[in-house]
């Protein structure tokens, strides 16, 4: 069985599995999610969306079906299996970037003004 999550294209099997592989254990997909964030941080003009996700998927408030989406989304920024590889010059990010813009609106009034200024707080800190 496949799901979207409301983005159009299904995802396969195998990347399901590897997205709940992923997200079942939050301490390490979140420890994944943050270093692959540092290391490429400076890179992306995305990385505040990428952390706004973040703090929102956290927050004890956001309603489950957000937490899924945006999970699903930062899971793709964080897994190997990429449509286009991260080390493309120019392209690599573009489709993370897309699975983060699809995302994004897809929940966007889940994400208030105190997720984006935590976004922004945690990625000085980065």
């Amino acid at each position: 069985m496949s799901d979207s999550f409301g983005f159009g294209q299904s995802f396969t099997r195998e990347e399901m599995a590897a997205i709940r592989k992923s997200l079942r254990d939050e301490a390490r997909f979140g420890s994944e999610f943050i270093g692959r964030l540092k290391r490429v941080a400076k890179r992306i003009p995305f990385a505040e969306d990428l952390l706004a996700a973040w703090v929102c998927a956290r927050d004890p408030a956001t309603p489950r079906r957000v937490k899924l989406t945006l999970l699903a989304a930062l899971g793709y920024f964080v897994l190997p299996l990429d449509a286009l590889p991260d080390v493309m010059p120019l392209l690599g990010f573009t489709d993370d970037a897309a699975v983060i813009a699809a995302a994004l609106a897809a929940v966007a009034g889940s994400i208030t003004p105190q997720h984006r200024q935590r976004a922004k707080e945690m990625l000085t800190d980065l």
